[in-house]
């Protein structure tokens, strides 16, 4: 049914709103089918084609819309060529946007998922999962696989036939690494497997709750299980969901030995104390980790070579700084101990003690003297009264033999 309206009174101005009216719902109805077409499908492998470049951004036909990649959803290695026939991820559907509402990329970790589920039948039948990606797009990705079958080989499926499968992965990835990985549910198992190519030597749970391990590598691993530029750890803590602290046997046998000092108490002297070393020199060190002469002193020269701007020569003032300071020491030119009052107390009782002792000496040697010369007197003494008792048995036997007599001649008379 049709009503007609009568359009006297209408000019070019309202010709003109009317025309605009109508392009905009028209724009409107093409932007709610492309956001209803498209919506059900992120995170989808599509089909695309480079249709023009806008700066930094490309637009690519995707079919039934125009879809925009931007310079963060690039791969560092790609480039690309009108015409070109790539496959993208969609990211997101934007209703409301005023360019392509289509929005796909080439460095998201679902596109090597998608990659996987494509190549790897396994995976797209369910017996291999991908339990955890983590990418850094151009560079590499690390992908954890883990078999429902005990007779299907996880790491050996997603590799293929002499690596075909993974092979074509990296074609299309324009040359990307790949490193695939055996999931574990133990997390110290999984991050020993998650550091590969590198030998990890053990690996502690220091927090559960924060999720924080710690690596220990030999010190020729050191490099490659950190990786270029910390990519290796990096990608590893990403895969895991755990921090990663990765440290040499040498640095864990550094910090075992000050634990232990700091436990029996031994005193840290600063490289301050160390004229002749310089603010420069100190620093350098102070940013490696050695903030203590005793520790400076424990290193060879070898270590200090591999110290960020130390050299042969640097090496060689070290050495002569330290000797210099020791030596100082030994020949009590460093600073002494301020004396206190609990030490002078102690001098002042020991200082009584050795003249009491030395009184109880002098007393016993006076009164020794003392004996030896009374000595003689007393034999003198004991003499005479030897004399004595002599003479009284002389006088006694002689006033009985006179009694005796008198006894005599009163009888005879």
């Amino acid at each position: 049914m049709r009503f007609l309206k009568s359009t006297e009174g209408l000019g070019r101005i309202s010709a003109q709103i009317a025309k605009q009216i109508i392009f905009q719902k028209v724009r409107e109805a093409e932007r709610d089918t492309i956001y209803n077409e498209y919506i059900g499908r992120v995170n989808e492998i599509l089909n695309a084609t480079v249709k023009r470049i806008e700066g930094p951004d490309v637009i690519l036909d995707i079919g039934k819309a125009e879809a925009r990649m931007g310079k963060k959803e690039q791969s560092r290695l790609e480039s690309f060529a009108i015409g070109e026939r790539v496959r993208v991820v969609l990211v997101r559907v934007d209703k409301n946007s005023k360019g392509p509402a289509v929005v796909v990329s080439r460095a998201a970790p679902e596109l090597v998922q998608n990659l996987f589920q494509t190549e790897v039948p396994e995976i797209y039948d369910g017996t291999v999962v991908i339990r955890a990606i983590a990418r850094e797009a151009g560079e590499r990705t690390k992908i954890a696989v883990m078999s429902k079958d005990k007779d299907v080989d996880a790491v050996g499926a997603c590799v293929g036939m002499k690596g075909m499968r993974v092979q074509s992965i990296i074609r299309e990835l324009r040359g990307e690494k790949i490193d695939i990985i055996e999931y574990h549910e133990d997390a110290v198992t999984f991050a020993e497997k998650a550091l590969q190519p590198a030998k990890v030597s053990r690996v502690t749970v220091v927090d559960t709750s924060d999720k924080h391990l710690e690596v220990v590598v030999d010190d020729s691993q050191l490099s490659l299980a950190i990786g270029k530029k910390g990519q290796n750890v990096r990608l590893a803590a990403k895969l895991l969901g755990w921090k990663i602290d990765i440290k040499s046997e040498e640095e864990k046998r550094q910090e075992v030995e000050q634990q232990m000092s700091s436990l029996v108490g031994v005193s840290a002297t600063p490289l301050d104390k160390v004229p002749d070393l310089g603010e420069g020199l100190i620093e350098k060190l102070h940013e490696a980790g050695i903030t203590t002469v005793e520790a400076l002193a424990d290193m060879t020269p070898e270590q200090l070579e591999e110290l960020p701007g130390v050299g042969p020569k640097t090496v060689e003032k070290i050495s002569i700084a330290v000797n210099n300071y020791f030596a100082s020491l030994e020949a009590g030119s460093a600073p002494t101990e301020e004396s206190t009052p609990e030490a002078d107390a102690e001098i002042a009782a020991t200082e009584a003690s050795t003249e009491e002792a030395a009184n109880e000496v002098a007393s016993g040697v006076e009164a020794s003297a003392e004996e030896t010369a009374a000595a003689p007197e007393k034999e003198q003494i004991a003499a005479a009264a030897e004399d004595t008792s002599a003479e009284t048995e002389a006088v006694t036997g002689e006033s009985a033999g006179a009694e005796a007599t008198d006894e005599k001649t009163g009888k005879e008379s």
